[in-house]
């Protein structure tokens, strides 16, 4: 049995969400399971690279007409000069017909990477390419144009925060083996900055996948040598040669909660100065992912960018990190400060609304004004943002009534915030400081542009949680904005895991759900990413998860799915499956 919204069974008479749902709660995770998913068994290809070509190819950024290729040729001298490599592509794996080729120059100065823009392609189609170099070719990939003209449906694969040292990258073998899509959509943290201690740590020493370099990553050939790491990784050589990747930052590519100033996890006294580590972190960024270069006169901050599939939709990716963003507020800082109702009503209706707390910065503003008018003047049905963090109003839950002093000692050990968050639970206030939620002027301020170019059928996606979201979005004035999608994570643990305080998550995640109508689904219960296909007449969400991130032999499984239309120009849930009878209340 599935739900609208307008069906929620909390809206009969006499039952109320918070209501129906305490009982439940209370009798613990046992209650919440979802129904028995269809497994499908894999084990995680082998790599296919080759001593020349030992990080795999790449494409990415795509337009109508062109593409980005990349690869690393690996040096047999490193203090050898500039190395030419040959790129072609053809509409066949074979190369029988080669369409397009040219050279690209690999040297030290950009560290042996290799950045080609294939130019002269044809609309929406299909090609495989390859390297060539020292005698040796490389893998083959397989890539992808933006279509024009009428479209039935662009499929695209969703994924963000892959931590190397924490599992397998399960969830990227699992895209490396379709066929079947557009593009690959990575939402940040693609990389993590830690060293040998820090998060993560003690899983990968387990599973013998530690951090290289052996150190918290701040100069340009540390940020490169992760980089490399990262992409020596085979499940992620698989995904890359699978299909272009669209992909955006968020914070873990320079270093944890970062803004435009400085980060939390950058210390000037011992690790120098923030504009240094910002700069060599996009410079390893811009040399090891696969997409264009900065245009002339644009601030390598400024990753930010707009695709037009047909008459379908438009996609715009955002920047939130590194161009605009004021500090976080920090709940350690907030909670001494609170000592009133009338101090919590400051706070939130006018610290939390200050206008000058940015997150996207005028200039990217008025890009998405102009993306968002192309697409209306050219009546395209969907808007697609791809999207940092979380963008729903999500309020936090009373957790002091659920969790103990042990819980709370417990969970200081991985995250000094802990005890203020709890306090922080009690007063209404949002839940996650760090998303949108931390600066709601900034995000109306979007939800403005959107209304004013009347930005139909818009659909966020959303990385940074490690948690599957369904959400509904809604302006200040109530007015509905679309639909949010949380992707879970590569391999980065969720703060709604079943496991989480104290063996509590799922409680969490329900309680959640429960005190915030725009939040649909919630779930940190498993990895993996999001298969979502968008058709003119509506759009299919499926959240395809993996079994274990321990081992590369893996179970792959459907975690829940949701059918997206459009009301009235907005895109809103239509129903929900495969999940479980209190998840489906709460719908």
């Amino acid at each position: 049995m599935t739900f609208g919204k307008s069906d929620r069974p909390g809206a009969l008479a006499g039952v109320t969400r918070r209501g129906a749902m305490t009982g439940a709660l209370v009798a613990g995770v046992s209650a919440c399971a979802s129904p028995a998913p269809r497994l499908t068994p894999y084990t995680a290809a082998p790599s296919r690279a080759t001593d020349i070509f030992r990080h795999g190819v790449a494409s990415g950024d795509p337009d109508a007409t062109s593409v980005v290729l990349w690869t690393r040729v690996t040096p047999i001298d490193a203090s050898a000069g500039p190395i030419d490599a040959r790129w072609e592509m053809s509409p066949d794996d074979s190369f029988s017909d080669i369409v397009a080729s040219g050279s690209a120059r690999a040297h030290s100065a950009r560290d042996w990477t290799v950045k080609a823009v294939a130019e002269g392609l044809q609309p929406g189609q299909i090609y495989f390419y390859r390297f060539i170099a020292f005698g040796g070719a490389s893998p083959v990939g397989r890539t992808k144009t933006l279509p024009r003209g009428p479209v039935d449906a662009a499929r695209f694969a969703i994924v963000s925060c892959s931590n190397y040292p924490f599992g397998y990258f399960n969830v990227y073998d699992q895209i490396g083996r379709r066929d079947d899509l557009d593009a690959v959509l990575h939402l940040g943290d693609y990389i993590y900055e830690y060293g040998p201690t820090g998060y993560g740590a003690d899983v990968g020493e387990r599973l013998d996948r530690a951090h290289a370099p052996s150190r918290e990553i701040v100069g340009l050939a540390d940020y490169r040598e992760r980089h490399a790491q990262y992409k020596s990784d085979p499940s992620a050589q698989a995904m890359h040669a699978a299909a272009p990747m669209i992909s955006i930052w968020d914070d873990h590519e320079t270093t944890n909660n970062s803004w435009k100033d400085g980060a939390e996890n950058h210390q000037p006294a011992t690790e120098g100065n923030w504009a240094a580590r910002r700069r060599a972190a996009l410079q390893a960024y811009y040399e090891w992912m696969p997409v264009r270069d900065p245009r002339p006169g644009r601030p390598a901050e400024a990753l930010f960018n707009s695709y037009d599939y047909g008459d379908l939709l438009t996609l715009v990716s955002l920047e939130t990190r590194l161009m605009a963003r004021a500090q976080q507020f920090e709940y350690s800082d907030i909670v001494p400060t609170l000592k009133t109702e009338a101090d919590v009503d400051n706070f939130r209706d006018n610290l939390l609304w200050d206008g000058a707390r940015d997150m996207m910065g005028q200039a990217q503003l008025d890009y998405m004004s102009n993306a968002f008018s192309r697409a209306a003047d050219a009546k395209r049905p969907w808007r697609l943002v791809a999207n940092q963090v979380i963008m729903a109003n999500v309020i936090a839950p009373d957790l002091s009534e659920y969790v103990t002093e042990e819980d709370i000692v417990s969970l200081e050990k991985q995250w000094d915030q802990a005890r203020s968050f709890v306090e922080f639970s009690k007063l209404g206030l949002p839940a996650n400081l760090d998303a949108w939620d931390g600066y709601p002027a900034a995000r109306e301020r979007f939800y403005d542009i959107a209304k004013e170019t009347g930005a139909e059928g818009m659909i966020v996606v959303t990385g940074d949680t490690h948690t599957w979201w369904a959400n509904d979005l809604a302006a200040r004035d109530g007015r509905p904005m679309g639909v949010e999608l949380g992707v879970s994570s590569v391999t980065s643990p969720s703060p709604y895991r079943p496991e989480f305080l104290g063996g509590k998550g799922s409680e969490y995640a329900l309680l959640t759900n429960r005190d915030n109508p725009s939040v649909r689904y919630l779930s940190g219960a498993s990895h993996g990413h999001i298969d979502l296909e968008v058709r003119p007449d509506g759009a299919d969400a499926r959240f395809m998860a993996v079994d274990t991130i321990e081992d590369s032999r893996y179970n792959a499984f459907q975690q829940a799915a949701f059918k997206i239309e459009r009301r009235r120009g907005v895109a809103s849930f239509d129903a929900a499956k495969g999940v479980s009878f209190q998840e489906q209340w709460l719908f």
